[in-house]
């Protein structure tokens, strides 16, 4: 193993741990807290952490190995099954990306009408037809054996075996990327380009209402007046850096294995095992990025984990006094869609 695969291999071990962590806190705050359990996006956000775990369990400690070794980590039959959990687990996790954004869009661009329009029913079909996208794929690739250990990623993957195969293995491949990367990008794209615009569209009318309270007071202070309209720039700037880091973290970590796999297609290219590995790398560390994207720095599970370690410190500075605390939060639901 040489100092790149030892930096790999060191990165790997980082993602799994922040990943593992991250993803059983979001888990946490769904168990303790009703009013997460109660809305929609509960339902997205529990899916992408359970898959973002299966991978950081099975898939993670399989490439370890796999650049450790230099070699298949497992038996054909071990290996089989990892690689399809590979081919399930990240098509769930990109539709379950795609269905939470379809829900802010919702809660933001039609705001009276998102309890007619994101019914709890519509949550778990839209997340039946992630897990049955996802298991068809799988099972076809199983079905053609196209499950196996690729040298290229370190990984126990998709991987084609039997040249005579290799159309229907890039169909197969085309397709599962189109129906899973690009339909989860456009969607994406979509849904939060609309957000962006009321958002800044609701940032507008807030600036017009400051301005003219302003002019009004004509006896302010100005250093009341410049922290006023340095907060207009920061809530101008607020909605799309965070809008910029949902599109922008699902490029950067699935696009350069995306790319590579179906480069790969092609006979004439061959596929440097280093970029191999760091395109599956990626892959890895949107896993421990996405607790933190899409709810473990959102206020409300932010007063979940508080509350949870308040009561386990009254618990050991007081362990017979039996207090107990609600773990219900704010309902402040379609703003923290805008923000």
């Amino acid at each position: 193993m040489d100092f790149a695969e030892s930096i790999f291999a060191l990165f790997i071990v980082v993602i799994a741990v922040v990943s593992l962590l991250s993803n059983l806190l979001v888990l946490l705050c769904f168990v303790q807290s009703t009013e997460i359990r109660r809305q929609v996006p509960g339902i997205f956000t529990m899916n992408l952490s359970f898959c973002n775990i299966l991978i950081t369990l099975v898939n993670m400690p399989s490439t370890l190995v796999g650049i450790i070794r230099h070699q298949q980590p497992f038996g054909d039959c071990l290996c089989h099954t990892v690689s399809f959990l590979e081919t399930f687990l990240t098509a769930n996790t990109m539709l379950s990306m795609a269905a939470l954004s379809i829900d802010r869009w919702i809660a933001v661009v039609f705001p009276l009408s998102y309890s007619s329009k994101m019914r709890y029913r519509d949550a778990v079909i839209m997340m039946c037809y992630s897990w049955l996208h996802s298991l068809a794929f799988s099972l076809i690739a199983l079905l053609f054996s196209w499950v196996d250990y690729s040298h290229i990623y370190a990984s126990c993957t998709l991987h084609l075996s039997v040249e005579g195969d290799r159309i229907k293995f890039t169909v197969f491949t085309v397709v599962f990327h189109a129906t899973s990367f690009m339909l989860s990008l456009v969607v994406l794209c979509f849904t939060y380009c609309k957000v962006l615009k009321v958002a800044r569209f609701h940032c507008k009318r807030i600036d017009i209402i400051t301005m003219q309270t302003l002019f009004l007071l004509v006896d302010i202070h100005p250093t009341v007046k410049q922290r006023c309209l340095v907060e207009q720039k920061r809530r101008k700037q607020r909605a799309t850096k965070k809008i910029s880091i949902f599109i922008g973290s699902f490029i950067i970590c699935f696009a350069p294995y995306v790319i590579t796999r179906l480069t790969e297609l092609l006979p004439a290219v061959g596929i440097n095992r280093h970029w191999g590995i760091v395109s599956k790398c990626l892959t890895y560390s949107k896993a421990a990025s996405d607790p933190f994207a899409y709810s473990l720095l959102r206020q409300q599970y932010k007063k979940v984990l508080v509350t949870v370690v308040n009561r386990l410190l009254r618990r050991d500075l007081y362990p017979s006094s039996g207090h107990s605390s609600s773990l219900d939060t704010e309902n402040d639901y379609s703003l923290q869609r805008i923000c």
